[in-house]
C-alpha cells in the first residue's frame, strides 16, 4: 500500500518527487533589468532543492501581464537565458522545478504597462486597494475590458511562455488561476460581468481557463502541467457569489485533462478562515491534489495520512528554511521569516538564512 507521509516519494505526471513537500510560489521582487532572473535568484532556488518540487515565483507571460516591479518574466530570450541558470543549478542539486505562468490582469498600473496603457481585465471594474509601482503604492485604476477578439492572443501568450519554459529547462509549468489575477478574474462573477461567450453563466466564465489549459497541455503534454486555484481567497478584491459551486465546476472541468496536479490555496489570506469543503474539490478532480494554506509539519502529516491531500506546498517555511526537509526529519527548530525582506532588496533575507 502506498505510504502517505511527507517524506515518502510520489510520482505526478512525468515527475518523480523524492518527497511530498513542495516549495510554493513566492513573489520576491528580485529580478534584474528587463525582469530577467539573476545569479542571486539561481542561488536562492538551488538552496531549496531539497523540496520534492519547487514552483517558481509567478512569472509574467507577456509585458502586458506585469503587475509588480522586479518580477521575472518568461517572454523574452534574455529571460529564458536567465532562467537557464536557475534550472541548471536546481537540477545539479537533484531538485525539480516548474515555473508558474502569470498574467495579473487588472492588478497592474499604467506605469507598469507598455506605453502606459490601462491594465486589461474581463470587465472594466476597478479593484479596491493599491498597486505596487516603482513610485510606491498608488490606487488601482479602472482597467480596460478585453475585446472578445483579443482573447485568443492572451491564450497564445500562455502557449509561447510554456514553450519558452521548456527551452529554459523547466520540468513543467503551473497555470496561475488564483489570487485575483487574470484567469481568476474571468472565473469569478464579482469581476466578470461580460455579455459574450466568456461571461455570464459559469461555463462561459470558465472558458478562458479551459482554452489556456487546452493550449498548454497540447504544447507540453498534460503530465507536465499543473493548475493553481484559490476558491475562497478574497486577496486582490476578488469575490464570487457561490465559490463552492464555482470551484467544484473548475475541478470537474480539469479532471478530464489528466494534469500533473491541482494546486489549491485553502482558505482566505485576508480573513485567515477556510470555510469551503476542499475534500469535495479534491474528490471531484480525482488527480494529485496539492494543498496550500499555512500548513506546518504536523498538519501536513495529518492531511496526507487522512488522504485529504497528496502533496503539501509551503511558502514562508521554505523561504526562511532552505533545508526545511532536513529540519523536519530531525525535528530541528525552524528559522523565523523576516517579513521586512520579503519583497525587493538583495541577499539579506533571501539567500542568507542559515542551514543546520
Amino acid at each position: 500500500m502506498e505510504s502517505y507521509d511527507v517524506f515518502s516519494p510520489v510520482t505526478i505526471g512525468t515527475l518523480n518527487l523524492k518527497n511530498r513537500l513542495v516549495m510554493a510560489p513566492l513573489t520576491r521582487n528580485r529580478a534584474g533589468e528587463g525582469n530577467v532572473p539573476q545569479d542571486l535568484n539561481a542561488k536562492y532556488y538551488a538552496q531549496r532543492a531539497n523540496a520534492g518540487l519547487i514552483i517558481t515565483e509567478a512569472s509574467q507571460i507577456s509585458a502586458q501581464g506585469v503587475g509588480y516591479p522586479a518580477t521575472p518574466g518568461i517572454h523574452s530570450q534574455a529571460q529564458v537565458q536567465g532562467w537557464k541558470k536557475v534550472t541548471r543549478d536546481v537540477h545539479e542539486k537533484g531538485g525539480l522545478i516548474i515555473i508558474q505562468l502569470w498574467h495579473v490582469g487588472r492588478i497592474s498600473h499604467p506605469s507598469l504597462q507598455p506605453g502606459n496603457a490601462k491594465p486589461v481585465a474581463p470587465s472594466a471594474i476597478k479593484p479596491e486597494g493599491n498597486a505596487f509601482t516603482l513610485q510606491g503604492l498608488v490606487p488601482f485604476e479602472t482597467p480596460r475590458a478585453l475585446e472578445t477578439d483579443e482573447i485568443p492572443g492572451i491564450v497564445d501568450q500562455y502557449e509561447t511562455a510554456s514553450e519558452m519554459a521548456m527551452d529554459a529547462g523547466f520540468d513543467g509549468v503551473e497555470i496561475h488561476a488564483a489570487n485575483g489575477y487574470l484567469l481568476d478574474q474571468f472565473i469569478r462573477d464579482g469581476s466578470n460581468h461580460r455579455k459574450d461567450q466568456y461571461g455570464g453563466i459559469l461555463e462561459n466564465r470558465l472558458r478562458l481557463l479551459k482554452e489556456v489549459t487546452d493550449t498548454v497541455t497540447r504544447a507540453l503534454g498534460a503530465d507536465r502541467v499543473g493548475v493553481r486555484i484559490s476558491p475562497e481567497n478574497t486577496f486582490n478584491d476578488i469575490k464570487d457569489s457561490n465559490p463552492q459551486a464555482t470551484f467544484n465546476a473548475v475541478a470537474d472541468m480539469l479532471r478530464a485533462y489528466g494534469l500533473a496536479y491541482l494546486h489549491v490555496v485553502e482558505g482566505d489570506f485576508v480573513t485567515g478562515k477556510a470555510l469551503l469543503n476542499y475534500r469535495e474539490i479534491k474528490d471531484r478532480f480525482k488527480g494529485p491534489y496539492m494543498a496550500n494554506g499555512g500548513y506546518d509539519f504536523e498538519r501536513a502529516q495529518k492531511s496526507l495520512k487522512n488522504k485529504d491531500a497528496d502533496l503539501i506546498s509551503l511558502g514562508k517555511l521554505f523561504l526562511a528554511n532552505p533545508d526545511l526537509v532536513n529540519r523536519f526529519k530531525k525535528g530541528a527548530p525552524l528559522n523565523t521569516p523576516d517579513e521586512t525582506t520579503f519583497y525587493g532588496g538583495d541577499a539579506k533575507g533571501y539567500t542568507d538564512y542559515p542551514t543546520l
